[in-house]
């Protein structure tokens, strides 16, 4: 029996701004995303008989409306493979919290078509991946690289960065999720009188190229917190607990703050009290080496 476990790495938005909707639905944006140390863990197994698919965590499905299944699904068809996929089940093990904005579900998918092709002993270009990923969803593709990137069109055009500072991060999480649905929705009705007052940027980006940007915000956040006050409260205590950056991530509801020592973070944890059902923890920004030794398929067989 051969078998692949493979993490699949959480992601924060340092920054996003939707530019429009395009004519096919879909919207324009520019995006940098980072993995950072919070991942989920699968462990893919190759035995005879149709696909199957696990998963303990509550509201998480298990059928073909999981982005894994839809991956396995996609890279079948894709290989000229006839028929429902098959003979490997999947077992994934949630740690990143879903409808977060921190891209639980597209980076299972994308650890699902890395521990794919080696147990179909498929010959496929890391081009070819990136097209099947594409499909899956907007931030499919960047998953299965990691580190810090752009994003244009829908997201799902990638452009490498160099790697920041190993800072550290501290994730407040709600108890209440924002689907990328909802959050795109609110955004287009929102009512903006004037234009959003941006935060300067922090001392501290000054030697990086993320302080070089002309503005570190997400435009998604104001029609979020509209409906979720503790969202803008949360973000707003956080720079003033000394993040360097802090916003939500991606379209909610997680929001992050930047600290330059783990210390900082925990401490900022600890006086953190955005509201009853929220969770904080710390973690640290991702380099793509770690993310690449991380995140390579560990094979078992026998």
């Amino acid at each position: 029996m051969r078998s692949v476990t493979i993490e699949a790495f959480a992601k924060i938005n340092l920054t996003l701004r939707v530019l429009g909707k395009r004519s096919d639905g879909f919207h324009e944006v520019r995006t940098v995303l980072q993995t950072i140390d919070l991942s989920d863990h699968l462990v893919c197994v190759a035995q005879p008989g149709p696909f199957h698919l696990r998963c303990k965590a509550a509201g998480v499905p298990e059928d073909r409306t999981n982005l894994v299944w839809r991956a396995a699904d996609a890279l079948w068809r894709a290989d000229g493979r006839s028929g429902e996929p098959r003979d490997v089940r999947i077992v994934v093990k949630k740690r990143i919290p879903p409808r977060a904005g921190l891209g639980g579900g597209s980076s299972d998918a994308a650890a699902a078509l890395v521990a794919l092709t080696h147990l179909w002993n498929l010959n496929m270009s890391h081009q070819g991946l990136a097209h099947v990923a594409a499909s899956l969803g907007a931030d499919v593709p960047f998953f299965l690289r990691g580190g810090v990137a752009l994003g244009v069109g829908r997201g799902d055009e990638i452009y490498p960065l160099a790697d920041l500072p190993r800072w550290w991060v501290l994730i407040a999480t709600p108890p209440f999720g924002i689907s990328t649905v909802e959050a795109y929705g609110w955004s287009d009705a929102f009512d903006r009188p004037s234009p959003l007052p941006v935060a300067l940027p922090d001392p501290r980006l000054k030697d990086t190229w993320l302080g070089r940007l002309p503005t570190l915000h997400n435009d998604l956040e104001a029609a979020a917190a509209s409906r979720h006050p503790e969202i803008a409260r949360t973000v707003a205590a956080l720079r003033q607990q000394g993040a360097i950056l802090a916003a939500m991530s991606g379209s909610g509801s997680a929001v992050f703050g930047l600290f330059a020592t783990g210390q900082a973070a925990s401490a900022a944890g600890r006086r953190l009290r955005p509201g009853r059902g929220w969770h904080a923890r710390v973690v640290r920004l991702l380099r793509r080496s770690g993310f690449e030794r991380r995140a390579r398929p560990r094979m078992h067989g026998r």
